[in-house]
């Protein structure tokens, strides 16, 4: 058995579609579907449910996906063992939008001089996207907001950055003034669904404040975007990046306790500890 081959399927499944995947694996969807179908030809079952634009696991495909997220870790650890102690092969690390913008590329360039046989493949995701898939083998890390619940003891976090909230606006705002502007104007409210902005709904509830929302997205982008064409004002994590022309930060008065977490997630006992070593020694820190 092929063990790319069960690399493909793995990417179709954490994809949701053969295109995905394909993109993911800078193949052809005509090249995984090959895979998936040699795949399935040697177990003798389907493992996927095909549609349009979506692919599915079975229950057989789900059955077998933690041996095979197992079977292509050892393989990546084989190169490991004939590297001559360098380290090398691919590390898959997860990572929310803002910290793929504001911590990778430091670390990508720390790696590239002390690892430079090491590749990191990015996966991008909300912060509980990524906690699922690390929680099922599907990642060897992942950097994101610090899950609102105690961590099982088979997962291990380090903390990266303390981002407070502040006041995004297009003019500037005194602190004192905060709330009434927060009030007086339309509001781009971070979604509350998402771990991060959750801590955002938090402050303005416990300070009853609770502004004409305009909308709600979990993408701080985006949300810049917006306030800087004048589309509201927002109440965010000051991430890595954030600011520029067209809009004004102001510190929100009494928000230390809403401050986003951004940590650095990873099994206790991983596979690949010096290669996480080697990741975590990279990641710029901010706290």
């Amino acid at each position: 058995m092929d063990i790319r081959f069960l690399q493909s399927l793995v990417a179709v499944v954490e994809a949701r579609s053969i295109a995905g995947a394909a993109r993911r694996e800078k193949l052809t969807a005509a090249a995984v579907s090959q895979r998936i179908q040699a795949l399935e030809r040697e177990l003798g079952c389907a493992l996927l449910v095909r549609s349009a634009h979506a692919a599915r696991p079975t229950p057989a495909c789900l059955a077998l996906l933690p041996r095979a997220r197992r079977l292509i870790g050892e393989a990546a650890l084989l190169r490991d063992d004939v590297a001559g102690g360098e380290l090398s092969g691919e590390l898959r690390v997860g990572a929310i939008s803002t910290m793929l913008t504001g911590l990778l590329p430091e670390a990508l360039d720390a790696l590239g001089r002390t690892a430079p046989q090491l590749r990191l493949q990015l996966v991008p995701g909300s912060s509980l996207q990524l906690y699922e898939m690390l929680s099922h083998g599907g990642l060897d890390a992942a950097i994101l907001v610090e899950p609102p619940f105690a961590l099982p003891k088979g997962l291990e976090a380090h903390l990266l950055r303390v981002e407070p909230l502040v006041l995004l606006a297009r003019e500037e705002v005194a602190p004192a003034d905060v709330a009434a502007a927060i009030l007086e104007a339309p509001f781009i409210r971070y979604d509350a669904g998402s771990w991060g902005g959750r801590l955002a709904a938090e402050y303005l509830a416990t300070h009853g404040l609770f502004p004409d929302v305009r909308c709600d997205l979990d993408a701080l982008e985006t949300i810049q975007l917006l306030v800087a064409r004048g589309m509201g004002r927002a109440l965010v994590p000051l991430w890595p990046g954030l600011g520029g022309e067209g809009v004004h930060l102001c510190p929100v008065p009494d928000g230390a306790p809403y401050a986003r977490r951004i940590v650095a997630l990873h099994p206790a006992l991983p596979p690949r500890a010096r290669a996480i070593a080697a990741l975590l020694e990279a990641l710029p820190k901010g706290v």
